[in-house]
């Protein structure tokens, strides 16, 4: 802990004769600074700037620029060193790799092993890889996890040897929940203390969720794999000081509004206020009726916002979640004692000036969805089946072929339980339609069927108020004679056990049982695309007769590809509504006017008639939500089942690479580094690897799915003896850069507009023959030609994936020219020596006559290159015509970044500095 005081601010406070010094923000405010005036979430980045002031990482400078910030602040970098660090295994394990990988480079090179090591607390929780092979019976759970062993006991064990190897480093096994729910409910301390000094618990994530205790007034935000290993070992993150948007909220929720509703509000509202980079506080007396569950719900979805973080400041509502979810007294006095004395209690809104004002009444929001591939595309319910169709007409608006007078396309052909639809039974034109046999009934398959209902992800199962909700729906629905339709994959995947056991004592976990919402896994399941096989036969018939089916998930995430490669529509909304859709089955329904199905007299029973009321929903959270379902299952959080247990592991300090391994492989950054990086030169000669639109997600660079065989992922594991029964996922295969580098821009809805079809394809320029992306890097390499990709707007958004830059830069990518990005991916890209630049406001490819065919040159780009540099690019026609010359912005956005790209990433940059110090 750093204790050098220049501003003399230090003071302390006494809890259980203990006595405490912390950086008193009071004492700056008497000594004639406005800090009344600062939003709270700046204020935490001002003390630990002060805190970690060194006058050489954390300079005078860095401490002024907090201390006078402004609604409009420069474009001024500043550190900020989080108390800890979080990951989830599908981050986390390459990131281990990397740490292990510098470790043998450590020893190649005869230096200090132990110089590798995390220097802050890192706490790891496995919850990607638990996927839903087994579902709608109660033996689900155990086999699903027998399988996701079977699957990854070798990721396992690597995480098992780190976890004795590193300092500060635990490891939460298989099978006890979700991250960033483990971290609201257990990790998180709103305040921290460290050799007597206390100050605000803050973290970085591998996980664009992280920002989800940002609703107990934590900062805290995703990073890539990438940047958290160099906070593992002491690095600041850097960043630019943030605008801060206030979103001031007013009112209640109305009766049938959900938590889950109002952060679909919210993700619509913010993603057209822009706040993409920006940090957003939370303020108003609408914040007053929000529980933390909510406020969690709320932070959750973040990165679907665009912000860095969403700040709810501590108050009592904060203290009444500490206490609820077993936190000591200690720590809930300390909390309470310590904001309350350094100025980052909630009160005195009135004097805080934010960049921007956005306001939102509560009473205005209704129940909604969000789809079909992005949430911030809010539905409002009651357009909801209008909306449906309109999506369905244009997505089949150049296929319907009437055949001897019907409205749908020409069929492919009969086999097995698939029937030729009649015109009999179709609702509105277009619809498709197949006869299906599953499990011994016969059904009509349609257009706008929901083959996939999941309650998913931390954003709700966290929320008890939502999950009894869902649980009461249930038991109503069964009252009433309801039942899930056949068709549809039905899961429960909580997000700790404190739900299931919550759920059994209010006895509504049978009754989601009963509706086959069994619980599947603890973990992120359907969210992060492990939703596992859909049956065969509907499959089958989605396949034959191109079938545009619906998932509906109580998720974060719905980008194309991502929850499963045959649903092209997945809806975002809250359990209630996913169990709703389950019964009725199908998309396309106006829960307003239409019945959910028949009442076991043959009456109507509509969503009204089982929708539970806000005091049935509170009466039952009151008496089931309580403090001893969190000690005894927080109790055992780092125990793990008996096959955890059996896992064998490595004792060394160094790993011991296995050259076989297909899931573990020693990273190929840092192999042979020269001590001394070589100068920026220019870019020359370069081509055109992909021409991408807007919205390019992170999914679609580095998917997280499954594979096939005749990917060029599929074919290199075939060719190493694994059959495909035995691929996994490419997120369960992060810890080998052979399968990720041909995996990365391979998801099988990216498109390439250098290509006609969609999926991993590209042209190899220099002949024109069409070929998987991957194969035409290695062609590239072989001429040594640089590569580049040029893009549309909100590139790299979605998940903080360091493989997405990663496996750019082993494509040999050396630069993106994107209209603008995401945060996360481009700094990731930044760390990973790739170079983002930006196409000037108003200007695009398209703008600028660009057809990706030309060959780029990038001449400016050298020593003495500056932070938000405006540089020349030049592309030569191949036809003999003038080049096109144009001007870009550079977004190496500080100086520290271009040490970073000077050195090839990140990581090379802190491996040199401990060879220089070592």
């Amino acid at each position: 802990m750093v204790t050098q005081d220049y501003l003399n601010i230090t003071d302390h406070l006494t809890i259980d004769n203990t006595k405490f010094s912390f950086y008193s923000l009071r004492k700056l405010q008497q000594q004639g600074h406005a800090i009344s005036r600062l939003p709270f979430c700046i204020r935490v980045l001002l003390e630990n700037a002060i805190r970690h002031f060194d006058d050489y990482v954390v300079s005078k400078d860095h401490v002024s620029t907090l201390l006078n910030w402004s609604p409009n602040p420069e474009e001024k970098e500043i550190p900020f060193m989080p108390t800890r660090v979080l990951m989830q295994d599908f981050t986390g394990v390459p990131a281990i790799v990397d740490i292990a990988s510098l470790r043998s480079e450590m020893a190649r090179k005869g230096k200090n092993l132990s110089r590798i090591n995390p220097l802050i607390p890192v706490d790891l929780v496995v919850d990607h890889s638990v996927q839903v092979d087994y579902y709608g019976d109660n033996n689900a759970y155990g086999l699903n996890v027998d399988r996701e062993y079977e699957r990854n006991s070798e990721r396992y064990r690597f995480l098992k040897w780190a976890q004795g190897a590193f300092d500060n480093f635990s490891v939460v096994p298989p099978g006890m929940g979700i991250c960033h729910q483990v971290n609201l409910e257990y990790f998180s301390t709103c305040v921290a203390e460290r050799n007597g000094v206390v100050f605000p618990d803050s973290l970085v994530g591998t996980d664009s969720h992280t920002p989800m205790v940002n609703g107990l007034g934590i900062v805290a935000y995703g990073v890539g794999g990438i940047e958290a290993e160099a906070a593992m070992l002491g690095q600041p993150h850097f960043f630019t000081v943030p605008e801060v948007v206030g979103l001031k909220l007013k009112g209640r929720l109305p009766v049938g509004s959900t938590a889950s509703d109002l952060v679909l509000t919210i993700t619509n509202l913010l993603r057209k206020t822009k706040v993409v980079g920006k940090f957003v506080e939370v303020f108003g007396e609408g914040l007053d009726s929000l529980s933390v569950p909510d406020r969690a719900t709320i932070g959750n979805m973040s990165p679907e916002f665009g912000c860095t973080i969403t700040y709810f400041p501590i108050d009592r509502k904060t203290l009444e979640y500490l206490e609820k979810t077993n936190r000591p007294a200690r720590i809930v006095e300390l909390t309470e004692r310590y904001t309350k004395e350094n100025l980052l209690w909630r009160e005195n809104e009135d004097a805080i000036t934010y960049s921007q004002v956005v306001e939102l009444d509560l009473n205005s929001v209704e129940p909604s969805i969000a789809g079909p591939s992005r949430p911030q595309d809010k539905i409002n319910l009651r357009q909801a089946k209008e909306a449906i169709h309109d999506i369905l007409e244009k997505a089949y608006a150049s296929k319907l072929k009437p055949v001897s007078g019907q409205t749908v396309s020409k069929w492919k052909g009969e086999g097995g339980n698939i029937l030729p639809p009649t015109a009999k039974g179709i609702e509105h034109p277009g619809v498709h339609q197949a006869r299906v046999t599953y499990q011994g009934e016969t059904f009509d398959l349609k257009d706008g069927a929901v083959v996939i209902a999941a309650i998913t992800s931390c954003t709700n199962t966290s929320n008890p108020d939502v999950m009894i909700g869902a649980g009461l729906l249930a038991q109503k629905a069964l009252a009433h004679g309801l039942q899930t339709k056949p068709w549809v994959k039905t899961s429960l995947a909580p997000g700790s056990k404190v739900v299931t056991d919550y759920l059994l004592e209010a006895d509504l976990l049978s009754k989601l049982e009963q509706l086959k919402f069994n619980v599947v896994g603890y973990g992120c399941t359907s969210c992060i695309g492990n939703s596992g096989p859909l049956p065969e036969p509907i499959a089958d018939a989605i396949q034959e007769y191109d079938l545009m089916v619906g998932a509906t998930l109580s998720s974060n995430r719905n980008f194309e590809a991502r929850i499963h490669p045959l649903v092209k529509m997945n809806f975002l909304m809250s359990p209630l509504l996913v169990v709703a859709y389950a019964i009725v089955g199908r998309m396309d329904i106006d829960f307003y006017n239409e019945p959910l199905g028949k009442g076991k007299q043959g009456e109507d029973i509509y969503l009204k008639d089982v929708w539970p009321s806000e005091e049935e929903i509170h009466s039952v959270v009151n008496r089931v939500v309580r403090k001893e379902h969190f000690k005894k299952n927080y109790g055992e959080i780092f125990d793990g089942n008996e096959r955890w247990a059996k896992l064998e592991a490595p004792q060394s300090k160094a790993y011991k690479w296995d050259a076989e391994s297909t899931y573990v492989k020693e990273a190929p950054f840092f192999v042979d580094l020269p001590e001394t990086p070589a100068s920026i030169q220019p870019i020359t000669q370069a081509r055109v690897l992909l021409m991408l639109g807007d919205s390019i997600t992170t999914d679609h660079i580095s998917p997280a799915g499954s594979f096939t065989e005749k990917s060029p992922a599929g074919k290199y594991l075939l060719s190493r003896g694994v059959p495909a029964s035995e691929f996994n996922s490419y997120g369960s295969r992060r810890g080998n850069d052979e399968v990720m580098i041909r995996g990365t821009f391979a998801n099988v809805r990216i498109k390439n507009k250098l290509v006609s079809r969609e999926g991993g394809y590209t042209v190899y320029l220099p002949t024109g023959e069409e070929m998987t992306v991957y194969d035409a890097s290695v062609k590239y390499k072989e001429t040594n030609t640089p590569l580049i990709v040029l893009a549309g707007k909100e590139y790299g958004s979605g998940s903080s994936r360091d493989w997405a830059a990663k496996g750019t830069f082993l494509l040999g990518i050396k630069a993106v020219i994107a209209e603008s990005y995401e945060r996360i991916h481009r700094s990731n890209l930044v760390g990973m020596g790739v170079l983002p630049l930006q196409f000037l406001e108003g200007e695009s490819y398209t703008s600028l006559g660009l057809t990706g065919k030309e060959v780029y040159s990038i001449p400016d780009l050298r020593e003495g290159i500056q932070p938000f540099q405006i540089i020349s690019i030049q592309a030569d026609s191949q036809d003999g015509t003038s080049p096109k010359v144009f001007k870009v912005l550079c977004r190496l956005d500080s100086k520290i970044e271009i040490d970073y790209y000077r050195n090839n990433g990140i990581l090379q940059y802190m491996l040199r500095q401990l060879l220089i110090r070592n």
